[in-house]
């Protein structure tokens, strides 16, 4: 089977800052992969970079075994940001924001059909937000907006989905909900991969985690991988102490 995500040697920089610096980054398919490491690390770059949201340097990317840009046009790749990337108070409804991952499926006029309403009916009602399918996105709390972002994935029909901090701002219950729909899409044959800083949620999570500190630490099964050595490496000698408790 074709990996989800090949990285070679990817450098991204912003200006004079080096943002990525010869990252290699395999993701098997099927699986759930942790994204780990200390805020400025490379995490949301190396997303966007996948993606193929931001330039890179040098070095090669290729999803499915192609061009992030093609699998990105064919609808196979869905991205759920980071809270703070997104305009809450924009008039937009949670239907509305599923929608839009119907886009590349319908014409120059965007006018939705009954193929693209089935689509994003059920998708709302996978992640359990039918009843919320009228409300200002804004208006949801923070686990129920991820949710929000996992259903535009689901209803654009997407492979492999990038979730960007989605416990950040979620109290424990909402935390488990997006764990078990994540463990569900994964067994069902979807690749994600998940930046988090909650370190006592991975195992229940993840199949796969790799450390990142601008480039990638170390990648394998989560109990090889969370070990303190590599830990300190991916934060700059300091362990987190929720790792401990992991």
């Amino acid at each position: 089977m074709t990996d989800a995500i090949t990285a070679s040697s990817v450098r991204v920089s912003y200006g004079d800052t080096l943002a990525l610096d010869d990252l290699d980054f395999t993701a098997e398919a099927g699986l759930v992969h942790g994204l780990i490491g200390m805020n400025g690390s490379g995490k949301s770059t190396l997303f966007k970079a996948l993606m193929g949201l931001v330039r890179i340097d040098s070095g090669s990317i290729a999803l499915f075994g192609e061009s992030s840009e093609r699998a990105r046009r064919a609808g196979r790749v869905a991205y759920a940001p980071q809270n703070e990337d997104v305009d809450w108070t924009f008039p937009i409804s949670v239907q509305e924001v599923v929608m839009m991952g119907r886009y590349g499926q319908m014409g120059w006029r965007r006018k939705a059909g009954g193929d693209d309403h089935h689509a994003v009916d059920a998708a709302l009602e996978r992640v359990e937000l039918s009843d919320l399918r009228e409300r200002q996105i804004g208006e949801l709390s923070g686990g129920q907006r991820k949710r929000a972002f996992v259903a535009r994935g689901l209803a654009q029909g997407a492979e492999l989905l990038f979730l960007d901090e989605p416990f950040a701002g979620v109290d424990k219950r909402s935390e488990a909900t997006i764990t078990a729909l994540l463990r569900e899409l994964a067994d069902e044959g979807r690749t994600l991969v998940v930046s988090t800083h909650d370190l006592v949620a991975v195992p229940a999570l993840c199949d796969r985690v790799a450390l990142i500190n601008r480039r990638i630490i170390a990648h394998g099964d989560v109990d090889e991988t969370l070990q303190p050595d590599l830990l300190a490496d991916a934060f700059g000698g300091f362990v987190p102490q929720e790792a401990l408790r992991a």
